[in-house]
Protein backbone atom coordinates (compact mmCIF):
# COMPACT_ATOMS: atom_id res chain seq x y z
CA UNK A 1 0.00 0.00 0.00
CA UNK A 2 1.20 3.66 -0.59
CA UNK A 3 -0.13 5.86 1.41
CA UNK A 4 -0.31 9.98 0.89
CA UNK A 5 0.77 11.85 3.92
CA UNK A 6 -0.49 15.58 3.80
CA UNK A 7 1.38 17.84 7.04
CA UNK A 8 2.80 20.57 7.89
CA UNK A 9 5.89 22.16 6.69
CA UNK A 10 6.74 22.73 10.39
CA UNK A 11 7.50 21.40 13.16
CA UNK A 12 4.14 22.79 15.24
CA UNK A 13 4.52 24.03 18.42
CA UNK A 14 4.22 20.54 20.21
CA UNK A 15 7.01 18.27 20.55
CA UNK A 16 4.42 14.99 19.84
CA UNK A 17 3.92 16.53 16.33
CA UNK A 18 7.14 15.37 15.51
CA UNK A 19 7.30 11.98 17.80
CA UNK A 20 4.14 11.26 15.99
CA UNK A 21 5.26 11.70 12.32
CA UNK A 22 8.73 9.38 13.73
CA UNK A 23 6.20 6.91 14.87
CA UNK A 24 3.76 6.98 11.91
CA UNK A 25 6.88 6.91 9.53
CA UNK A 26 8.40 4.02 11.49
CA UNK A 27 5.28 2.03 11.12
CA UNK A 28 4.87 2.96 7.69
CA UNK A 29 8.18 1.56 7.01
CA UNK A 30 7.73 -1.72 9.40
CA UNK A 31 4.25 -2.58 7.96
CA UNK A 32 5.46 -2.44 3.70
CA UNK A 33 4.15 0.81 2.95
CA UNK A 34 5.50 3.31 1.20
CA UNK A 35 5.03 6.95 1.77
CA UNK A 36 4.15 9.43 -1.12
CA UNK A 37 4.54 12.59 0.16
CA UNK A 38 5.48 16.42 -1.28
CA UNK A 39 9.08 16.05 -1.21
CA UNK A 40 10.20 18.33 1.30
CA UNK A 41 12.86 17.82 3.86
CA UNK A 42 11.38 20.27 6.21
CA UNK A 43 8.89 20.20 8.87
CA UNK A 44 6.74 17.63 9.52
CA UNK A 45 7.26 16.39 5.89
CA UNK A 46 10.83 15.55 6.74
CA UNK A 47 10.19 14.36 9.17
CA UNK A 48 7.87 11.63 8.31
CA UNK A 49 10.36 10.83 5.45
CA UNK A 50 13.52 10.97 7.43
CA UNK A 51 11.47 8.39 10.04
CA UNK A 52 10.32 5.87 6.61
CA UNK A 53 13.92 5.71 5.35
CA UNK A 54 15.81 5.03 9.02
CA UNK A 55 13.53 2.43 8.88
CA UNK A 56 14.52 1.11 5.76
CA UNK A 57 11.13 1.68 3.67
CA UNK A 58 10.63 3.74 0.27
CA UNK A 59 9.71 6.98 -0.15
CA UNK A 60 8.16 8.22 -2.87
CA UNK A 61 8.24 12.93 -3.22
CA UNK A 62 6.29 15.02 -5.74
CA UNK A 63 7.90 18.52 -5.47
CA UNK A 64 6.48 21.56 -7.66
CA UNK A 65 9.41 23.34 -9.14
CA UNK A 66 8.61 26.63 -7.94
CA UNK A 67 9.02 24.80 -3.94
CA UNK A 68 12.10 22.72 -4.94
CA UNK A 69 13.84 25.23 -2.84
CA UNK A 70 11.81 26.68 -0.16
CA UNK A 71 11.01 23.69 0.87
CA UNK A 72 14.53 21.88 0.84
CA UNK A 73 14.31 19.44 -1.42
CA UNK A 74 14.44 15.88 0.21
CA UNK A 75 17.27 14.15 -1.49
CA UNK A 76 17.39 11.01 -0.17
CA UNK A 77 14.01 9.83 -1.40
CA UNK A 78 13.70 6.38 -3.15
CA UNK A 79 12.02 8.22 -6.62
CA UNK A 80 11.54 12.08 -6.92
CA UNK A 81 9.35 13.71 -8.98
CA UNK A 82 9.78 17.35 -9.94
CA UNK A 83 5.95 18.89 -11.45
CA UNK A 84 5.17 22.21 -12.90
CA UNK A 85 2.72 23.37 -10.28
CA UNK A 86 0.89 22.22 -7.12
CA UNK A 87 -2.45 21.09 -9.43
CA UNK A 88 0.10 18.65 -11.05
CA UNK A 89 1.45 17.48 -7.57
CA UNK A 90 -1.81 16.64 -5.82
CA UNK A 91 -2.82 15.15 -9.15
CA UNK A 92 0.81 12.91 -9.00
CA UNK A 93 0.18 12.06 -5.80
CA UNK A 94 -3.51 11.22 -6.00
CA UNK A 95 -2.85 8.26 -8.78
CA UNK A 96 0.32 7.05 -6.73
CA UNK A 97 -1.00 6.76 -3.86
CA UNK A 98 -3.62 4.18 -2.23
CA UNK A 99 -4.56 6.17 1.24
CA UNK A 100 -4.26 9.37 2.40
CA UNK A 101 -3.68 10.54 6.09
CA UNK A 102 -3.72 14.29 7.43
CA UNK A 103 -1.15 14.94 10.48
CA UNK A 104 -1.10 18.16 11.94
CA UNK A 105 -0.49 21.12 9.79
CA UNK A 106 -1.45 24.39 8.00
CA UNK A 107 -4.17 25.47 4.85
CA UNK A 108 -2.38 23.47 2.70
CA UNK A 109 -2.99 20.35 4.10
CA UNK A 110 -6.57 21.60 4.92
CA UNK A 111 -6.79 21.80 1.40
CA UNK A 112 -4.98 18.42 0.35
CA UNK A 113 -7.17 16.41 2.33
CA UNK A 114 -10.68 17.77 1.39
CA UNK A 115 -10.08 17.61 -2.17
CA UNK A 116 -8.86 13.91 -1.56
CA UNK A 117 -12.07 13.57 0.67
CA UNK A 118 -14.19 15.35 -1.88
CA UNK A 119 -12.95 12.74 -4.70
CA UNK A 120 -13.98 10.11 -2.74
CA UNK A 121 -17.00 10.93 -2.10
CA UNK A 122 -18.02 12.10 -5.73
CA UNK A 123 -16.66 7.91 -6.72
CA UNK A 124 -13.21 9.60 -8.65
CA UNK A 125 -11.48 6.98 -6.45
CA UNK A 126 -12.44 4.40 -3.48
CA UNK A 127 -9.55 5.37 -0.97
CA UNK A 128 -9.21 5.73 2.41
CA UNK A 129 -9.05 9.36 3.92
CA UNK A 130 -7.65 9.39 7.31
CA UNK A 131 -7.05 12.12 10.14
CA UNK A 132 -3.65 11.01 12.43
CA UNK A 133 -5.51 13.56 15.23
CA UNK A 134 -2.16 14.60 17.10
CA UNK A 135 -3.07 15.59 20.59
CA UNK A 136 -6.36 16.42 19.32
CA UNK A 137 -5.33 18.97 17.00
CA UNK A 138 -8.60 17.64 14.71
CA UNK A 139 -10.92 18.04 17.22
CA UNK A 140 -12.90 21.02 16.79
CA UNK A 141 -12.34 20.68 12.67
CA UNK A 142 -14.85 17.14 13.16
CA UNK A 143 -16.91 19.04 14.93
CA UNK A 144 -17.64 21.05 12.35
CA UNK A 145 -17.89 18.61 9.68
CA UNK A 146 -20.09 16.74 12.08
CA UNK A 147 -21.94 20.59 12.08
CA UNK A 148 -21.82 20.48 8.02
CA UNK A 149 -23.87 16.94 8.54
CA UNK A 150 -26.13 18.47 10.79
CA UNK A 151 -27.05 21.31 8.45
CA UNK A 152 -27.74 18.81 5.88
CA UNK A 153 -24.76 19.62 3.62
CA UNK A 154 -22.92 16.62 3.85
CA UNK A 155 -24.34 13.08 4.34
CA UNK A 156 -23.61 11.12 7.50
CA UNK A 157 -22.01 8.38 5.31
CA UNK A 158 -19.41 10.35 3.91
CA UNK A 159 -18.30 11.76 7.40
CA UNK A 160 -18.51 8.35 8.50
CA UNK A 161 -16.03 7.50 5.45
CA UNK A 162 -13.72 9.76 7.41
CA UNK A 163 -10.99 7.37 9.65
CA UNK A 164 -10.05 9.48 12.77
CA UNK A 165 -7.33 7.96 14.91
CA UNK A 166 -4.90 9.30 17.42
CA UNK A 167 -2.70 5.97 17.31
CA UNK A 168 -0.68 5.59 14.42
CA UNK A 169 -1.00 1.89 14.39
CA UNK A 170 -4.33 1.87 14.79
CA UNK A 171 -4.56 4.55 11.87
CA UNK A 172 -2.94 2.31 9.53
CA UNK A 173 -4.41 -0.69 10.41
CA UNK A 174 -7.72 1.34 9.62
CA UNK A 175 -6.79 1.81 6.24
CA UNK A 176 -5.63 -1.71 5.17
CA UNK A 177 -8.94 -2.28 6.42
CA UNK A 178 -11.06 -0.05 4.99
CA UNK A 179 -14.82 -0.21 3.24
CA UNK A 180 -15.57 2.71 0.67
CA UNK A 181 -19.48 3.53 1.25
CA UNK A 182 -21.49 3.78 -2.12
CA UNK A 183 -20.09 7.04 -4.25
CA UNK A 184 -22.63 10.50 -4.07
CA UNK A 185 -23.98 9.96 -7.38
CA UNK A 186 -24.32 5.96 -7.49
Amino acid sequence: MKVAVFCGSGHGRLPVYAEQAVRLGTLLAERDMELVFGGGHVGLMGTVADAVLAAGGRVTGVIPTALKDREIVHTGLTQLHVVKDMHERKAMMSSLADAFVAMPGGAGTMEEIFEAWTWAMLGYHQKPCAFLNVNGYYNKLIDFIQHMVSESFVRQSYKDMLIVEDNPLTLLQSLEAYEPPPSKWG
